[in-house]
């Protein structure tokens, strides 16, 4: 059955999975938030100094959703208060047997039964693609650009929290910084890609559908104008206003 997700918190601790936060031993100060965002298979356990241990939501991908599946112990099995929202393109998420997410869940559901799991309805993946438009005036589609997991954490974090403390989210112009240090994507895999250089390559690729980060996080910064939103690890806040955006964002009921 359909249910909309009923959910709302004071301070939410949204916690990204980059490499920013290592060492950075921010962990307690992110727990004591009433609700602990994660994204995808971001794992807590062995990194609580610095990410903390509570986990309230998790937003997850399509193309995530095998990685917490290997992880289940940990990412399922231990989290039983933890909500999952799952989002992802109509032609995995849809409900007439096709869809092939859609039909993992189903199962992991009746094999798991307690776990609270929520998908991203095609409608309300709408709403984000146009607010992308409304936010950048780019069109998803027509420009080849996938929003990314922070996209929709971030969106749903403005619908469910009064207040957002942001973790480990670099300013728009970070990478475009000659001094700039050099980190991990994630903090999880420290061999894995430099952060910048994966945004950076998203940013400016024209062939095939990319995300496009640094063009996100113009929008977080822009809403953290008006917004009661937080950015820490590093410690920004966002420049004087820049009138060329027209943000209006009005958070609508969650699950809406």
């Amino acid at each position: 059955q359909v249910t909309s997700l009923k959910m709302h918190c004071k301070t939410c601790a949204l916690v990204t999975s980059s490499a920013q936060l290592t060492g950075r031993k921010r962990g307690q100060e992110i727990d004591r938030s009433e609700c602990v965002i994660r994204m995808n298979d971001a794992p807590s356990v062995g990194y609580e100094q610095d990410v903390g241990q509570r986990t309230s939501l998790r937003v997850v991908a399509h193309s995530s959703l095998q990685r917490v599946l290997r992880s289940r112990q940990e990412l399922l099995n231990a989290s039983q208060d933890t909500v999952f929202i799952f989002w992802g393109p109509s032609s995995c998420m849809r409900r007439d047997g096709k869809g092939h997410v859609y039909n993992n869940l189903r199962l992991l559901k009746q094999l798991l039964p307690r776990l609270q799991i929520y998908i991203i309805s095609r409608i309300k993946m709408l709403k984000f693609d146009e607010l992308f438009k409304k936010e950048t005036g780019i069109d998803r589609k027509s420009s080849n650009s996938w929003l990314s997991t922070g996209w929709f954490t971030m969106a749903i974090a403005l619908e469910l929290c009064d207040r957002i403390s942001v973790y480990g989210m670099v300013p728009p112009d970070f990478c475009r910084s000659s001094t700039h240090a050099s980190v991990p994507y994630h903090y999880y895999e420290p061999s894995g890609p430099d952060e910048c250089s994966m945004y950076l390559s998203h940013e400016r690729n024209q062939q095939g559908s990319h995300h496009r980060f640094i063009t996100e996080k113009t929008v977080f910064a822009n809403w953290a104008r008006t917004l009661d939103i937080h950015f820490y690890q590093p410690d920004w806040k966002p420049v004087a206003v820049i009138t060329s955006t027209n943000s209006s964002y009005a958070p609508a009921p969650a699950g809406s």
